[in-house]
């Protein structure tokens, strides 16, 4: 392994600090996995679709409301019965 110095702003340094804190690594070690990975080119399409595959039905049972009923949905529900 070769030293090199590199300069992060104070958000940077947060995001790579935090990532390191919930995968038990040092900083050091998150900038070296995040290189590679940019290295890489990413995931690949088989890997992007394994994990939607695996997160499927994962909220199923929560109900998820995006928005309370305005009284544009109340007429539009009126209109619906009639």
């Amino acid at each position: 392994m070769r030293r090199t110095n590199i300069y992060l702003d104070a958000r940077q340094t947060q995001a790579a600090d935090d990532l390191a804190a919930r995968a038990g690594v040092s900083r050091a070690e998150i900038i070296r996995r995040l290189i590679d990975r940019g290295l890489s080119g990413g995931p690949t399409r088989d890997e992007l679709s394994a994990v939607i595959d695996e997160s499927f039905g994962v909220l199923g049972e929560i109900d998820v409301t995006l928005r309370g009923a305005t009284s544009r949905d109340v007429h539009l529900e009126e209109m619906a019965r009639r």
